[in-house]
């Protein structure tokens, strides 16, 4: 495993047990995301870095009974912690590495990502790999339930010209994944970048 794989593993253990008590008030910014990534009964999506699954319960509710929902994380205590949260009912995890998924080729109609790009160790070889595991034409939602400035300025920071989530990089950077941006809203209240994965 990688020393990036590793640090992020070792920060996202240390917080599990407590992720959701310290973000309480999220789940209407999940369900609106994941109403916006528009998808239908009976679709496939995944969940990419799905943490304690707080975007599964919407998801199935938006796919239904007949769709197929996957959570996969890299860090085994967040996915205790979704189980524990009873989201494992809603669709199935997966210990797994966005980096090399097992899924197969085009597979999905879309994916759901929410916090993910900034603790990618390979931005675009990872959405390579998460356009590869969907359907020519399927969706991506890159989200976070703030936006950049209020992200920034509670973890103490400054936001820099190189933040892959400013539009100007992350633009050029999906049209190289295989990902062409169709939205972009970065506010307080919420960040989402959708996209569509081209042929």
């Amino acid at each position: 495993m990688s020393d990036d794989h590793t640090h992020v593993q070792e920060f996202f253990t240390a917080r599990a047990a407590d992720w959701d008590a310290r973000f309480p008030d999220d789940g209407p910014a999940y369900a609106a995301a994941v109403t916006d990534l528009g998808l239908r009964p009976g679709d496939r999506v995944l969940d990419a870095g799905c943490g304690t699954g707080r975007a599964l319960t919407p998801l199935r509710t938006a796919v239904g009974p007949s769709g197929v929902v996957l959570g996969a994380d890299l860090t085994p205590a967040m996915l205790e912690a979704a189980v524990r949260a009873g989201r494992h009912l809603d669709g199935q995890l997966l210990l797994a590495d966005v980096a090399a998924l097992p899924l197969r080729t085009e597979s999905l109609d879309a994916v759901f990502a929410a916090g993910l790009i900034a603790h990618l160790a390979d931005p675009a070889g990872n959405l390579r790999e998460l356009a590869r595991v969907v359907r020519p034409g399927g969706r991506l939602a890159l989200f976070h339930p703030i936006g950049r400035a209020a992200l920034a300025a509670r973890q103490g920071r400054q936001i820099t010209p190189a933040d892959l989530r400013a539009e100007a990089n992350l633009g050029p950077l999906l049209a190289g994944s295989g990902w062409r941006m169709t939205s972009y809203v970065d506010e307080d209240s919420r960040f989402l970048a959708l996209a569509v994965r081209t042929d």
